[in-house]
C-alpha cells in the first residue's frame, strides 16, 4: 500500500512499524505533527505530551531501560532542554531501541535560532541518522531502532523543516512485533554514579568504533556513481537540492548515518572523483571532519552557512548560475505576524504598553507578539521559561544599581509555566525578587497548534486528565496575592496590574480567557462596528494591534470577516464610536 505523506506523518508511521511501544514529546514546530499523528496507532503504542523536552527524553529512556522500543520528539532548541539525560544515556546504553527526534529549523521559520543539532550527536557520542524524504522518514525510523539496539546506543534522528513538511509517496509496511526484553536489574549499567560511568565510557567508545565500521557498509549510506569529474558528499534535504543543482554526470555519496561519519567510505568515494564537494545546510559539520581526515574538498567557502538552501542557491554558489526570476507585476505587501483578532493576550499587552516605565520580560509563545508594533510591550525574549528567570536577573541588577523605582514583570503562558516556568516562579519567591510573575492562561498550548498540557484537562490520546490549577501551584510556592483577571476587561486588567504593583506581599497575576480557536469551547463571538459619525479618526483603536481594524477615508473601519467582537477596541475608543452589534 502506498500513501501520500508528509515527512512527519511518515516518521509517525515509522514509529508504529518499528514496533515502538512508548513515545513522549513536547510540541514544537517543525516536529509537532509527528506525535499528533501517533494516537491513531493505539493501543499498540502509548504516546503523550510531556511537560517539557527533558521529561519527554527521560520518559522514553525509562521505557527503553524497561525493555521496549521508544521514541521522544522535540524541535531543535528542545534538545537544549533535554541534553542532560541524553548525554548520560549514551554512557549507560539502552535496553529497547531509543530514538530522539530532533527537528531542526534552518531559516528560523518558527524559532529563535537555527542551531545545527548535528553537533549534539558528536558531543553526546550518540548515533545519528538523517532521512532526506518521506519514504526515508519511515524507513530510517525502524533502522534507527535497530542501530540503537545493535550498538547499545541512543540514536539522534535528525530532520529539518523541509523534510518534516514536504510530502511524497510512501510505501507502507506492517508493524514489526518486537517483544519486550525481560527487565533485569543492572546497577553497573543503569546507575550513573562516577565509578559506573568511568567503566561505561570505554564501552561507549568501542561501540562507536564498531558503529563507524557498520556505517561504511550500511545501506543507509550509498554511492550514486555517474561520472568521475565531480563528486558530492551530502545528506538530509541538501541531497535533494544538490541532485537538482549539479550536472547529470556528477556522482554522489548520499549519507543517512552521519555520526559517526563513515570516513573510510568517504575516502573511497573521494578517490573515484577529481573534485569533491560537500553540500550541507548550516554549519560545516561533515566538511570539518572530512578535511580533518586529510581529504580535500570544497564546501563552505562557496555554500552559505546561514539559512535554508535550495537548488538555486546551491547552483549559484557552486557554478555562478543565477535562476531566472519573474516580476509579479505588483508590490508584495508585507504581512508581519500579529496576535489574532480576539486574542486574550491583547488586553494585557495593551495595558502594559501604556506603562513605558515598566520592564516586561516575555517568553516563547503566541504572546511573543506582544513585542511587535504597535504594542511594543515586551523588553526581552530568550527561551522557554526565561520570562520569569530573566526578569529576576534584571530586577536584581536594578536593585544593585540603586534603581529601586523599576517595576519588573515576568511573563509566561500556561503551557510554558508547566514546561519551565515553575522553577522561575520558585526562584523569584525564594530569592526575594522584586518581580511580578504573570501567567497568560489561554487554556491550551497555542503557538504550536493547540496541543493539550497539564492545565487543559486532556491527554494527547484524548483521555480526561487532572487539570492542574496554576493558582494552586503559585499559592503552594508562597504567593499570597494571586490576582486572576479576564484580560479583555481593560479596566479590570489595569486594576490587576495596579494591585500587583502596590502589593506588600508576594503577588502574581493570572490572565485567564480561552483561546478563541479552541474548538471544544463555545465562544461568545460577535461583531463590532464603527459609527462613522462619532469617529474622529484619532487612531486610538489602532494601538491595540488588532488585524481587523484599519483606516479608510480618515475613519476607522472594522473588517467583518476578521472581527470576533472582543470589544477591546471599543473600550479604548475615547469617542465611543465602536460598539458591538446587537447590544
Amino acid at each position: 500500500m502506498k500513501k501520500f505523506m508528509s515527512g512527519n506523518e511518515a516518521a509517525a508511521r515509522g514509529v508504529y512499524e518499528s514496533g515502538a511501544k512508548v513515545g513522549s514529546a513536547y510540541p514544537g514546530p517543525p516536529s509537532t505533527e509527528i506525535f499528533e499523528d501517533l494516537p491513531q496507532y493505539a493501543p499498540e503504542l502509548y504516546c503523550e505530551w510531556a511537560p517539557n523536552e527533558k521529561v519527554a527524553a527521560e520518559v522514553a529512556y525509562g521505557a527503553s531501560v524497561a525493555g521496549v522500543r521508544s521514541v521522544c520528539a522535540m524541535k531543535h532548541v528542545g534538545v537544549n532542554v533535554a541534553a542532560d539525560p541524553i548525554f548520560t544515556a549514551a554512557y549507560n546504553g539502552v535496553g529497547g531501541g531509543y530514538v530522539i527526534i530532533s527537528a531542526d529549523d534552518p531559516s528560523m521559520h518558527s524559532s529563535q535560532n537555527e542551531q545545527d543539532n548535528r553537533y549534539y550527536a558528536r558531543a553526546a557520542k550518540i548515533a545519528m541518522v538523517e532521512p532526506s524524504d518521506s519514504q526515508e522518514c519511515k524507513d530510517f525510523m525502524k533502522a534507527a531502532h535497530e542501530i540503537s539496539e545493535r550498538f547499545d546506543i541512543p540514536v539522534l534522528y535528525r530532520v529539518t523543516t523541509r523534510v518534516c513538511h514536504s510530502k511524497g509517496i510512501v510505501e507502507l509496511g506492517e508493524r514489526e512485533n518486537v517483544a519486550a526484553k525481560p527487565y533485569v536489574k543492572n546497577i553497573a549499567k543503569n546507575v550513573s554514579a562516577p565509578a559506573n560511568a568511568k567503566a561505561n565510557h570505554p564501552k561507549l567508545e568501542a561501540n562507536l568504533r564498531e558503529l563507524e565500521k557498520y556505517a561504511c557498509t550500511s545501506p543507509l549510506n550509498r554511492m550514486e556513481l555517474a561520472g568521475s569529474k565531480i563528486g558530492v558528499v551530502t545528506a538530509s534535504i541538501a541531497y535533494q537540492y544538490a541532485k537538482e543543482a549539479f550536472p547529470a554526470d556528477a556522482s554522489f555519496l548520499k549519507l543517512g548515518i552521519t555520526n559517526p561519519m563513515p570516513m573510510e567510505l568517504v575516502r573511497e568515494f573521494a578517490a573515484k572523483v577529481d573534485k569533491l564537494y560537500v553540500v550541507e545546510e548550516l554549519e560545516p559539520y561533515m566538511e570539518e571532519q572530512i578535511r580533518a581526515a586529510g581529504i580535500e574538498c570544497v564546501g563552505k567557502e562557496l555554500i552559505p552557512n546561514m539559512y535554508e538552501l535550495n537548488p538555486e542557491i546551491v547552483s549559484e554558489s557552486v557554478f555562478g548560475t543565477k535562476a531566472e526570476t519573474r516580476d509579479p507585476g505588483c508590490a508584495i505587501v508585507a504581512r508581519p505576524p500579529a496576535l489574532c483578532p480576539g486574542c486574550p493576550h491583547r488586553g494585557f499587552f495593551y495595558t502594559m504598553s501604556k506603562h513605558k516605565d515598566y520592564v516586561v520580560c516575555g517568553d516563547i509563545g503566541c504572546y511573543t507578539l506582544g513585542s511587535a508594533d504597535p504594542l511594543r510591550a515586551i523588553d526581552t525574549v530568550v527561551c522557554m521559561g526565561g520570562g520569569f528567570s530573566v526578569a529576576m536577573g534584571m530586577a536584581k541588577a536594578f536593585e544593585m544599581a540603586g534603581q529601586t523605582d523599576k517595576k519588573v514583570f515576568g511573563v509566561v503562558g500556561d503551557s510554558t509555566f508547566f514546561h519551565s516556568g515553575m522553577t522561575g516562579a520558585a526562584e523569584i519567591i525564594y530569592n526575594k525578587g522584586k518581580v511580578i510573575p504573570v501567567v497568560l492562561d489561554n487554556s491550551i498550548t497555542g503557538m504550536t497548534g493547540h496541543q493539550e498540557n497539564p492545565g487543559s484537562g486532556l491527554t494527547l490520546m484524548g483521555e480526561p486528565a487532572k487539570n492542574i490549577l496554576i493558582e494552586d501551584v503559585l499559592k503552594a510556592y508562597g504567593y499570597e496575592n494571586i490576582i486572576i483577571v479576564d484580560p479583555q476587561d481593560l479596566k479590570a486588567m489595569q486594576r490587576a496590574v495596579d494591585d500587583a504593583v502596590a502589593s506588600t506581599v508576594p503577588a502574581a497575576i493570572i490572565t485567564r480567557r480561552p483561546c478563541l480557536l479552541i474548538k471544544k469551547i463555545k465562544h461568545d463571538i460577535g461583531l463590532c462596528r464603527v459609527d462613522a459619525e462619532k469617529c474622529r479618526g484619532c487612531k486610538a483603536c489602532l494601538k491595540v494591534g488588532c488585524p481587523a481594524i484599519f483606516m479608510k477615508d480618515g475613519k476607522a473601519s472594522i473588517d467583518a470577516t476578521l472581527c470576533v467582537g472582543c470589544t477591546v477596541c471599543a473600550q479604548v475608543c475615547p469617542f465611543k464610536a465602536i460598539e458591538r452589534m446587537g447590544e
